[in-house]
């Protein structure tokens, strides 16, 4: 009896020996990067980002400046709780309080409603003008980001056909900046604080979103291209 329980332990022992080994030998998978909804908190993240500006605008259709201020500060620091006492990551939430108290202090500061918008709209005049000049200068943003984001150098800049990918999707970013820009600077100018906060909800993620596809077009396309060339290794499959 001693002999078989032996023979049986020395059996289950070899196995589960076996079976480390063979878990250890498998390589590790590699950590996948967060996309860049991800890193806005995913859907609910992009939907929260909308809701201050939103009760920003409700508030003022009802009440004066003050009362629109607290909505706003209200909703973000709401948000932030929930998604504390929910176990996600506060980073999102933490970003829109910041955006909103500054929002608010240039509003307490002028007294003027539209102004919750001004940081916004001369930010995306900045956007488009910084994505334009990277493409005249032959540093195209969008390259310089996503291949710094992926490791992948400056090998990119060796090829005229790579640079003309990462040309097109810094072009479309400039042009998503821009319009965010001329639509709002319109509406700051006609005083409609209404269609202000519109156009600040429907240009926001959702139109640059449609311009990060196109920066990942450019990336996998010049990677595709300079591993025909042979400035890139091959991906393993």
């Amino acid at each position: 009896m001693r002999t078989k329980s032996f023979l049986a332990t020395e059996s289950d022992t070899s196995g589960t020996r076996a079976e480390q080994s063979a878990t250890q030998s498998e390589p590790a998978a590699p950590p996948q990067r967060p996309s860049v909804l991800d890193q806005a908190g995913g859907t609910k993240g992009v939907v929260y980002s909308a809701l201050p500006a939103l009760a920003f605008v409700v508030a003022h259709n009802f009440s004066g400046i003050t009362v629109s201020i607290a909505a706003a500060l209200g909703v973000a620091v709401a948000i932030g709780v929930l998604r504390l006492v929910r176990g996600e990551s506060v980073q999102p939430a933490v970003g829109g309080v910041f955006g909103v108290v500054i929002a608010a202090g240039v509003v307490w500061f002028t007294g003027s409603a539209k102004d919750y918008f001004l940081i916004g709209i001369w930010a995306s005049l900045a956007g488009a003008i910084l994505f334009l000049a990277s493409v005249l200068v032959r540093w195209p943003l969008a390259g310089v980001l996503w291949n710094a984001a992926t490791g992948k150098g400056n090998a990119w800049r060796e090829d005229k056909r790579s640079r003309f990918y990462y040309d097109v999707a810094t072009l479309v970013l400039a042009a998503v900046f821009g319009a965010r820009f001329a639509v709002q600077e319109y509406f700051y100018v006609t005083d409609q604080v209404g269609s202000l906060g519109a156009a600040k909800i429907a240009m926001g993620f959702p139109l640059l979103a449609l311009a990060l596809l196109v920066v990942a077009w450019a990336g996998r396309s010049s990677n595709k291209r300079l591993t025909a060339i042979g400035l890139a290794p091959a991906e393993r499959g």
